[in-house]
């Protein structure tokens, strides 16, 4: 099993890091382009989740983003996690145009485009201790959903 784990500036500037690491990490996988955008915006979103509700905008210079990945048989799984304020109410949060930040014109939308992106989501928070979310990718889904083992 191949595994990664990177640590980065809670900034928006990393976002774009976070992305394109996940995206270089799966291609032993040999990923569609689809598979690949699917992960790259999945990611995305996660890492701004963390960045902009986790920390907010008065955000300290050793606040930070983390980002580990591992490959097992065909899937991808990602865990983007920080150490931020935490989600009170998780069930809430994951609702689809549910947003603590409307003045910043946010969608509400990052959990939903994680779901629909990605084959599996899991979030975990804590009030005042942080967030993680986990997400997998099976690369390659209608040959591994056939095949038996």
């Amino acid at each position: 099993m191949n595994r990664m784990k990177m640590e980065f500036r809670a900034i928006s500037a990393n976002e774009s890091l976070a992305r394109m690491t996940a995206a270089a990490f799966m291609t032993p996988l040999n990923p569609t382009l689809e598979e690949i955008s699917d992960v790259k915006t999945a990611v995305s979103e996660a890492v701004t989740n963390a960045i902009i509700h986790g920390y907010g905008e008065d955000r300290e210079s050793d606040e930070m983003v983390e980002m580990i990945c591992y490959i097992e048989k065909e899937a991808l799984h990602i865990t983007i996690s920080d150490e931020g304020v935490g989600i009170e109410n998780i069930d809430k949060a994951m609702e689809p145009l549910y947003t603590t930040k409307p003045e910043l014109e946010r969608s509400g939308m990052g959990f939903s485009f994680m779901e629909a992106f990605m084959d599996e989501l899991k979030v975990e928070s804590e009030p005042g201790k942080g967030t993680k979310v986990h997400m997998v990718k099976k690369i390659g889904a209608t040959s591994w959903a056939e095949r038996e083992d």
